[in-house]
């Protein structure tokens, strides 16, 4: 029987306690964890650590669990991202494009008392499938929230790229891009990684990457970036920010160009994606995605209360 069957039948969360107020809420990546006790929307404390879903021993998420309740309070956990993956803790399944609040508190999974796991979502067009997990959370809070329009194009950057076309305020369909895994992956195994050697800066070199990604032609531009350093047509410390530029430019060209963008990212990694979206004709509007988690966490806690 399927892991996720049998934690559905494990009983409610908690039932005596669902009307308390607070609660913990868990971002539980891949590499990293974030978790937070709320209350009424508010964060009471929070902690953040290296600890992802590939950093714990099998069997040991009941364990993590009881040690972050040590943390932060003995309650209710709802956990969000890879830990409910079938790399994770219990393989939480996914729900199906077009996705609301209610249709993932509906879907939750319960592996042990008091803790429940956020499916994540799937789409499928065109004979392509996608998944996300974690993300769904920041992407209906940031509508909870009235931090987007009900109707808006949202861009989650990082290592895999979440841009997600809302519709009504579900999560009507989504495409992934390798945007970030794809920069790593040419600096530290690529030819031209001999080259990404400065620090990645948004000026002219990033700026020409993002010009040339969105012509079409990233494969012949990559090769590229060797044979500039060689003739001298570009300085080698800037090779790094050309090819973030490039990889960039192209998403952006892919899905923004000359639209209105909410993006949900770190200040860093934000300011490159703002830069390349007004870059194509668009307009970036900035999100601060931790207030959006935080939004769709709460929202989904008084779906279930």
């Amino acid at each position: 029987m399927r892991p996720s069957a049998v934690a559905k039948r494990r009983g409610a969360i908690y039932s005596d306690n669902m009307g308390q107020q607070d609660f913990i809420a868990v971002d539980w990546g891949t590499t990293n964890r974030r978790a937070y006790r709320l209350r009424e929307g508010v964060v009471i404390d929070s902690m953040a650590d290296g600890l992802g879903v590939t950093a714990v021993s099998p069997g040991g998420f009941e364990q993590e669990v009881a040690q972050l309740r040590a943390r932060l309070g003995d309650m209710p956990m709802l956990l969000a991202g890879m830990v409910g993956s079938n790399r994770g803790w219990v393989d939480a399944g996914y729900a199906a494009t077009p996705a609301t609040l209610e249709q993932i508190a509906a879907a939750m999974v319960t592996p042990m008392e008091g803790v429940r796991i956020i499916p994540g979502i799937s789409h499928v067009a065109d004979g392509r499938g996608d998944v996300m997990r974690g993300e769904e959370v920041q992407l209906l809070g940031a509508m909870c929230a009235g931090l987007a329009p009900r109707d808006a194009l949202l861009c989650q950057p990082g290592t895999h790229c979440k841009w997600a076309w809302m519709t009504d305020g579900a999560i009507a369909r989504f495409v992934t891009a390798m945007t970030g895994e794809m920069f790593a992956l040419l600096k530290n195994h690529a030819l031209i990684g001999q080259e990404m050697t400065g620090d990645v800066s948004p000026g002219d070199a990033f700026a020409d990457g993002v010009r040339d990604g969105a012509r079409g032609d990233v494969l012949a531009s990559l090769f590229g970036v060797r044979p500039a350093s060689l003739l001298g047509l570009r300085a080698r410390a800037d090779a790094a920010s050309y090819v973030s530029g490039l990889l960039i430019g192209a998403d952006c060209a892919a899905h923004a160009a000359g639209e209105r963008v909410h993006l949900l990212a770190d200040p860093t990694l934000g300011a490159f994606y703002a830069s390349a979206i007004a870059q194509l004709g668009g307009l970036a509007v900035r999100i601060d995605s931790q207030a959006a988690f935080i939004a769709g966490a709460t929202r989904l806690w008084e779906t279930m209360t």
